[in-house]
C-alpha cells in the first residue's frame, strides 16, 4: 500500500483510516471447543468407494500404474517422512454388472467405459473369468487391508428385464416379475464366483440403487422400482440365501437422495425407514433372514443450502434412532451440482475438497452416518467424481491424486473402525467444522477451516500434557505429518487436518 503522496507526509488522521481496513487482518483467528464424552454418539464402521466402471480397464493396467492407484486408495504405510501413502479405505463396493457391457452398441448405453461386465452371460451361461480388472482391484484391497466388500447392482442383468436392457425404457421397473427368482439366484452365483476368485465372501449385497430415479436415457445402468417392488426383490433374495451357509448379509435402500428415506412427497417411493423396518409396515422386511439392519441413501441434491442441509440430515438421524440396532450409511455421492459447486471440471485441488470433508462432517454429525462411501474410487472424466482420476486408455497411462482423495483420507486413514463418535462442544463458528472420535483411549479430530484465517484451536478432552499429532491435508500438503502442543493447535487457512491425542485422564 502506498503511503506517501508525492507532495508530502499522509496526516496522522488520514493513515490510520486507511490502514483500519487492514488492521487484525494477519491476526489468527482463536476458537475454542471441548470434547464431551458423556454422551457417546455411533459407532462408526468405515470409508469406502466403488469399482464401478474404470476399474474394468485399469485394473489390467501394466503393474506399477495399476498398483500406485491401489497404493493410493488402499494403503496403510508411511513413507520415510511419516506421511501417508494412500488413504486405507476399508470398504470396497463391486459392481455386479448387468450385461451391457457383452451387448456392446446395442446396449444403448453410449458410452463403453459406463457400460457394465457380468460374469452371467446373455447365452445363459457363466463366464468366471469375464471381470479380471474388477477382481484383480479386489484382490489389492483385501492386500492393502481393506476388510469389507459390497456387491451392488445397478440394474438387474439384461437376461432378467423386461426389454433386455440394462435400462428402463419408460421409467418403470425393468425387472421382469417372472424372473424374480432367477435374479436372485444370479446374485447367489456372483458371491460364489468372487469368493472363489479371491477367498473373499461378500459381506454385502445391494440388490437395487438409486430407485427412485427413471433410468430411460441410456447413460448408465439403472432400474426404478416401487417400495413394494424393492420389498419383494429383497423377499426373494432373503429367501435364496437363507438355503445356503453364507454370512452376506442385503444391504438396502441406496435412496437416489437422503429425504427420500423420510418425508418426500412422492409415497411409493420415499418414507423408506419406516417402510422396511417399522414391523407395523406392509413392505417391512426387518425380520427376513440375512437382512443388515442398516439403511443406506445418496447426498446427492441435498448439500446447500447449509440449513436445509442439515434440517435433512437431522430428520435422517432422528427417524433411524426410533428403530432398535437400524444404522445409516451414506452409501454413495460424488459432486452432481449444487447452488455452491458444479460437476462439470475436474477439480484436482482444495475447493472440492473442503466442499467434500463438510459434507462428510454433516453426514456423520447429523445424520449420525456409521459408514460413508465415495461414488467413483477412478475417474477418467472432466468432472468432479473420482479420488483418483487416469488417462482415458485401456493400455496404461497417468495417474493423478487429488486433494478429495487426502481430504477424505483425514477421515478414512485414521478413524478406524469401532471408533465411537463424541459430542463436541463450541460455538457456532462460521466455515470451521469439527468432529471427534474415540477408540481405546485415543482421540482422532477432524477439524475442517474453510476459512481465509489461520485458526488457532484450543480443545479441551484431551491430555495437554503430551503433544498431538497433526495431518494437515492443504493446497500445498497431503496428510502432512506434523506435532503440536496439545493446548494450542495450529490450522492453516483453507485446510483439513487431523488431530490424534489421548483422552485426558
Amino acid at each position: 500500500m502506498r503511503l506517501f503522496h508525492q507532495s508530502g507526509n499522509l496526516s496522522l488522521l488520514t493513515f490510520f483510516l486507511l490502514c483500519m481496513p487492514f488492521i487484525g487482518l494477519g491476526q489468527n483467528r482463536v476458537i475454542k471447543a471441548g470434547i464431551d464424552y458423556s454422551l457417546p454418539a455411533q459407532e462408526i464402521e468405515g470409508f469406502g468407494a466403488s469399482d464401478a466402471w474404470t476399474c474394468r480397464f485399469i485394473g489390467l493396467w501394466p503393474d506399477e500404474q495399476k498398483n500406485k492407484v491401489a497404493d493410493l486408495l488402499f494403503s496403510r504405510k508411511l513413507d520415510d517422512k511419516g506421511n501417508p501413502v494412500g488413504i486405507g479405505l476399508n470398504f470396497w463396493r463391486f459392481a455386479i454388472g448387468g450385461g451391457s457391457a457383452e451387448q456392446g452398441n446395442v446396449s444403448g448405453i453410449r458410452d463403453e467405459w459406463r457400460r457394465q461386465a457380468s460374469f452371467l452371460k446373455t447365452n445363459g451361461d457363466y463366464d468366471e473369468n469375464a471381470m479380471p480388472g474388477q477382481i484383480w482391484f479386489m484382490k489389492a484391497a483385501k492386500s492393502r487391508g481393506a476388510e469389507k466388500f459390497l456387491g451392488f447392482v445397478n440394474s438387474p442383468h439384461v437376461n432378467f428385464t423386461l426389454n433386455n436392457k440394462a435400462f428402463s425404457s419408460d421409467g418403470k421397473t425393468n425387472l421382469n416379475p417372472e424372473k424374480l427368482d432367477a435374479f436372485s439366484n444370479d446374485l447367489l452365483k456372483n458371491v460364489e464366483i468372487i469368493k472363489a476368485k479371491t477367498g473373499i465372501e461378500l459381506d454385502y449385497l445391494s440388490p437395487v440403487n438409486e430407485p427412485q430415479w427413471k433410468w430411460n436415457e441410456g447413460n448408465q445402468e439403472g432400474c426404478p422400482y416401487t417400495n413394494l417392488e424393492i420389498s419383494q426383490v429383497i423377499k426373494s433374495l432373503s429367501k435364496t440365501l437363507s438355503k445356503t451357509r453364507l454370512k452376506t448379509r442385503i444391504q438396502l435402500a441406496e435412496a437416489g437422495q437422503l429425504n427420500y428415506l423420510t418425508n418426500h412427497p412422492d409415497s411409493t417411493k420415499s418414507n423408506q425407514i419406516e417402510y422396511f423396518f417399522n414391523p407395523r409396515s406392509v413392505g417391512f422386511v426387518g425380520s427376513l433372514p440375512n437382512i443388515d439392519r442398516s439403511i443406506s441413501g445418496h447426498s446427492y441434491f441435498t448439500t446447500s443450502p447449509e440449513e436445509k442441509s442439515i434440517e435433512i440430515r437431522r430428520a435422517v438421524g432422528k427417524q433411524v434412532a426410533k428403530h432398535s440396532d437400524l444404522r445409516f450409511w451414506m452409501s454413495e455421492y460424488c459432486v452432481l451440482g449444487d447452488s455452491l459447486l458444479k460437476g462439470e471440471g475436474r477439480d484436482l485441488g482444495m475447493t472440492t475438497a473442503l466442499f467434500i470433508a463438510k459434507l462428510i462432517h454433516h453426514d456423520l454429525t447429523y445424520a449420525n452416518a456409521t459408514s460413508w462411501q465415495w461414488w467413483l474410487a477412478v475417474s477418467i472424466g472432466d468432472y468432479k467424481d473420482g479420488l483418483v482420476y487416469v488417462d482415458k486408455s485401456k493400455l496404461g497411462g497417468k495417474v493423478y491424486d487429488s486433494k478429495l482423495l487426502w481430504g477424505l483420507g483425514n477421515y478414512s486413514r485414521f478413524i478406524s473402525p469401532g471408533s465411537t463418535r463424541q459430542l463436541v462442544t463450541m460455538a457456532n463458528e462460521k466455515n470451521f467444522y469439527l468432529s471427534a472420535y474415540l477408540k481405546d483411549q485415543e482421540v482422532v479430530a477432524v477439524a475442517v477451516n474453510d476459512s481465509d484465517q489461520v485458526v488457532e484451536l484450543q480443545l479441551t478432552g484431551i491430555d495437554q500434557n503430551r503433544n498431538a499429532q497433526l495431518y494437515t491435508t492443504s493446497s500445498n500438503a497431503d496428510l502432512e505429518r506434523s506435532a503440536s502442543a496439545a493446548r494450542n493447535i495450529t490450522l492453516p487457512a483453507k485446510s483439513i487436518t487431523t488431530i490424534i491425542a489421548r483422552r485426558e485422564k
